[in-house]
């Protein structure tokens, strides 16, 4: 009985032996490379997300957010002050974003001058403003619109392979349901990807649109986020290769934007048609001029003849 016993504990120390060096090995983050302080735990690796000190599941892709703030970090450590390469559709560029405990965005954002509303992608959908800027929700991205196109090729790409190749490749790396690629549409060379998911279809298991955009556009831009390599896709066994992406938002909310929204192209653009238009007014009228008074004059020479004719 004794023995027995014995050999109960030998196993029990056992068992606690190796779930403490389960605990204590260390692990790679398969689905995020800006990581730091990562350890296995019942079979799991969690780390904590560079910069922010968030801890993250490694099994599933991480916010936008928490992604963008990693990066912020990464460049202040390396020094940079610049704007990065790549900027956003928006205009804004990368920024430093302020980010909830479960790693979404913000409603507000600022800068330390200005504020500004932003959706669950942390696109901007206000305009800037002071500090006092309130933000009463954040609006949901239920639509992703993702336009690139492929580089030249030797073998041509059919059109229904490709969605569904894409559709198989979105669900094996970004863990995307298939049911939120809405549409793949291609006109060769360019592709249009269209991602839709409402709050209501969303469970707490899927992963968000806004995530899978930015870590598909990160993947294009040769910055992958994922360990495992960069994005393969093949279609007739030759591998397409994406130019660099132009990515949409479409909330379930319009914006707010007014006039100021604006580009200094676009006002210039403005400028030049109204001056256009009042350019061709002023032409027209200064004819309508000249040809009255070549009409007076050619009256009047017609009557100085006709009284010469018949004196």
């Amino acid at each position: 009985m004794e023995l027995l016993r014995g050999a109960a504990l030998l196993l029990l120390v056992a068992a606690a032996a190796v779930c403490w060096a389960q605990q204590d090995q260390g692990c790679t983050c398969s689905k995020n490379k800006r990581t730091t302080n990562c350890s296995l735990s019942s079979g799991t690796c969690q780390c904590m997300s560079f910069g922010s000190h968030v801890p993250v599941r490694c099994d599933t892709l991480t916010s936008k957010c928490l992604l963008m703030k990693a990066e912020m970090a990464g460049l202040k450590k390396a020094g940079r002050r610049e704007r990065p390469k790549y900027a956003y559709v928006d205009n804004d560029g990368i920024y430093d974003p302020d980010c909830e405990n479960s790693g979404i965005f913000k409603a507000r954002q600022c800068n330390g001058t200005s504020c500004w509303c932003v959706n669950t992608a942390g696109a901007r959908r206000t305009e800037k403003s002071d500090t006092e800027l309130k933000c009463s929700e954040l609006v949901r991205t239920s639509w992703i619109i993702i336009e690139t196109k492929h580089s030249e090729r030797s073998t041509a790409v059919d059109a229904s392979r490709l969605k569904e190749t894409i559709k198989n490749e979105f669900n094996r790396r970004y863990l995307l349901d298939p049911k939120y690629i809405s549409d793949v549409v291609y006109e060769n060379p360019y592709i249009t990807i269209e991602l839709k998911q409402n709050a209501s279809q969303k469970s707490p298991q899927d992963v968000d649109i806004a995530d899978v955009a930015y870590y598909f556009e990160k993947d294009v831009k040769g910055d992958t986020l994922i360990q495992n390599g960069m994005l393969h896709i093949n279609i007739s066994g030759e591998p397409l290769k994406f130019g660099q992406p132009l990515i949409y938002y479409v909330d379930e909310k319009a914006p707010e934007f007014s006039m100021k929204r604006l580009t200094g192209g676009v006002i210039a653009v403005i400028v030049v048609v109204i001056l256009a238009i009042v350019a061709g007014i002023v032409v027209l009228v200064i004819t309508q001029k000249r040809r009255g008074k070549y009409e007076k004059s050619e009256a009047k020479e017609m009557n100085e003849m006709q009284r010469e004719l018949n004196p």
